[in-house]
């Protein structure tokens, strides 16, 4: 595999500086460049859902398809359909989609008749006695890799929102994804074979791949971010590139909560004269999270950073594109929970072609947005009257728990403020402290009238979590136990 790199301690005082910024972006992101790769954009479900069934079809040795979810309706039956018949014919089809993710959305009896075909589906992270909390990370990646010479890093889940519902006049949800072909494959094959060893042991030796034995397909350099919980890599990196773009940074996220840092340094960069440019849902299947996302946006206002809202159903895309050289695409959110919290994977693509192909797409994206304004009075207005589509219209699909905790963190930090007055609010965030300070009286309402429903739920998470502590001790002395026992041949 061909990557760009530099050996410690060998940098000199002339280092160019072109190897100085690829040295930042490779310890920042924790990745390397892997060059001799041929990257194509892909919009909406349109476009991803038949790459990636031909890519199904055309597998001659193995399927590694991980998914946050798959929704079973007719789109995801489509999928099940065409993995099965593939799992029949000797293919070996591995299927990892996450526990909460497909909570509510796929039964078993749906991952039931993929069993039955030959296909091997696991579950990530689903409920354990001796760890109660261990939901609070979730696998969120969304790849496909196919024979390990193509594989496709997306946003799009699997199901009929992110192709619409023509027949009641219902736009389909608004999503970016790509197909690669190169060496950077055996890097995103790696990550689910990280992902697969995690959720029920290693994949066979024949179906690890190297990026040695996979031929260049192309001109394109690009990263491979697969982000753990609590290493923060592309966290790191959307700073890096906030803090270096020179003419422009276009942003697009599904579930915008935006951390302090992160903000100041959007907004640095509009002051310093760049182009900041940031695309969210105007309708979403969070309902309180357009609540926070709005708290967020004066001091990105009064910065010059402009912001649209999408005038369709849902824009779920994660992308961003930078002076016309630099973009991104993947899974990962513009939020605590995705940045910190979450197994995420996303697609750093340095090439110019590429990333001028992401701006022509951001502009037509923005013909279907409204952008939001400052009135005179420093408040939050919409630049036009957007047409507004019935509740039952907007609301299609389920959210993410991980991105419903997102908000629960935006919403408690700013009530904390609120309590401490350790930070100055704006007027922005009065919504937010007031839901804040509601929850509480209805809290201590509820403690007073009704002390049983507060106490009992207490009561059984303090007993899981004891229980959970005392399993782990237990399993715990047993290792040692084993440890320190004399092996054969060793005197007792």
């Amino acid at each position: 595999m061909k990557r760009l790199s530099s050996t410690p301690g060998t940098q000199k005082p002339g280092l160019p500086v072109r190897l100085l910024a690829e040295q930042a972006f490779s310890r920042t992101a924790g990745a390397p460049l892997i060059c001799g790769n041929r990257v194509r954009l892909l919009k909406d479900g349109a476009e991803n859902y038949p790459a990636w069934l031909e890519a199904i079809r055309s597998a001659q040795k193995t399927i590694h398809f991980e998914n946050y979810f798959i929704h079973e309706d007719d789109i995801g039956w489509q999928f099940a359909e065409v993995l099965a018949n593939k799992a029949r014919k000797g293919i070996s089809v591995r299927i990892l989609h996450d526990w909460v993710g497909a909570l509510g959305k796929t039964s078993p009896r749906f991952w039931r008749k993929l069993r039955e075909a030959g296909a091997e589906v696991r579950s990530f992270n689903p409920p354990r006695l001796d760890s109660p909390l261990n939901w609070v990370s979730r696998d969120h990646r969304k790849m496909i890799g196919v024979d390990g010479r193509i594989a496709f890093v997306t946003g799009l889940c699997v199901g009929r929102m992110w192709v619409g519902y023509p027949d009641r006049k219902i736009a389909p949800w608004r999503d970016t994804g790509i197909e690669i072909h190169g060496p950077a494959v055996a890097e995103i094959e790696g990550a689910f074979a990280d992902m697969w060893t995690i959720s029920g042991g290693p994949l066979p030796a024949n179906e690890v791949f190297e990026g040695d034995s996979i031929p260049a397909a192309g001109d394109a350099a690009l990263r491979v971010i697969a982000t753990i919980p609590n290493t923060a890599g592309l966290y790191r990196l959307d700073l890096l590139i906030a803090a270096i773009a020179r003419r422009s940074l276009w942003l697009t996220d599904a579930y915008f909560v935006g951390v302090t840092p992160y903000v100041q340094a959007l907004r640095a960069a509009a002051n310093d004269g760049v182009d900041v440019r940031l695309l969210v849902p105007g309708s979403t299947d969070i309902p309180i999270l357009r609540q926070l996302s709005r708290a967020g946006y004066q001091p990105l206002l009064e910065a010059g950073v402009r912001i649209f809202e999408w005038d369709g159903p849902m824009i779920h895309a994660k992308t961003a594109v930078a002076d016309a050289r630099w973009a991104r695409v993947g899974s990962t959110n513009l939020n605590i929970s995705s940045w910190i919290g979450n197994y995420e994977l996303d697609v750093a693509i340095e090439d110019e072609r590429f990333a001028l192909a992401m701006e022509e797409m951001y502009l037509e994206d923005l013909k279907h947005a409204t952008e939001i304004l400052l009135s005179t009075r420093y408040r939050v207005r919409l630049a036009a009257r957007r047409p507004r589509r019935p509740l039952r219209q907007r609301k299609i699909g389920g959210g993410s728990i991980s991105r419903a905790g997102a908000s629960a963190i935006r919403l408690s930090n700013i009530v904390t403020a609120a309590i401490t007055n350790h930070r100055l609010l704006g007027p922005a965030e009065a919504k937010i402290t007031g839901i804040g300070g509601f929850l509480l009286l209805l809290l201590a309402l509820a403690s007073i009238l009704l002390p049983r429903a507060v106490t009992i739920p207490i009561a059984i998470l303090s007993g899981w979590l004891g229980l959970s502590l005392l399993i782990r001790t237990y399993r715990l002395l047993q290792k040692k136990k084993k440890e320190e026992e004399p092996g054969p041949g060793q005197a007792a």
